[in-house]
């Protein structure tokens, strides 16, 4: 008999709640306050991730910080193998990105390829200043030289184990669990 699947809450709707709120913190010292920031979520969780550290920095700062959308499925290493006809769904950065400092968002770095994937599609787009990366989980295992600027969570974890972020936006439910 096979052993049953595990799974392991490792962050609930507070946990996730308070490393936004730190992160929106690290932005703001790190950058000295929110001018000249844009948030930029990779899809699909990424994106709800940078609408809520653009609502805890306009909190903090009172000032609006703009939000966009990265669609990096075309710029995926992996698309041969993943779908024949992938579907496109468009990226959206509602302001010019050169000259400012992005802030790409995503929920879960692991091999580094989907940030890899990002950066080129950014880079297509136009010329940041800077490029930041901020994550909800880090579970580690790289493939690639890339690391976060901004982590809500580092959680070591095997390779056969799977980091799941559920958000209320995408999945009705807020947390982050480790299946086995």
């Amino acid at each position: 008999m096979a052993e049953m699947d595990k799974k392991v809450q490792i962050l609930d709707d507070k946990g996730i709640g308070r490393a936004i709120t730190r992160i929106a913190h690290e932005i703001l010292e790190k950058n000295k306050g929110a001018k000249n920031i844009v948030l930029v979520g990779i899809k699909t969780r990424g994106v709800p991730l940078a609408e809520r550290l653009a609502e805890k920095i306009s909190q903090i700062e009172e000032i609006e910080v703009p939000v966009g959308n990265l669609d990096i499925t075309l710029y995926r290493d992996d698309l041969s193998e993943i779908d024949q006809d992938p579907v496109l769904h468009g990226s959206q950065i509602p302001v010019d990105v050169a000259g400012k400092v992005v802030i790409l968002v995503d929920d879960v770095l692991y091999t580094g390829r989907t940030v890899r994937a990002a950066l080129d599609a950014l880079i297509d787009i136009g010329r940041p200043k800077v490029i930041q990366l901020a994550v909800l989980v880090d579970r580690g295992h790289r493939e690639l030289p890339i690391r976060a600027d901004y982590v809500g969570k580092n959680v070591p974890t095997s390779t056969n184990e799977v980091v799941k972020v559920r958000l209320h936006e995408t999945d009705d439910e807020n947390m982050v669990i480790i299946e086995n």
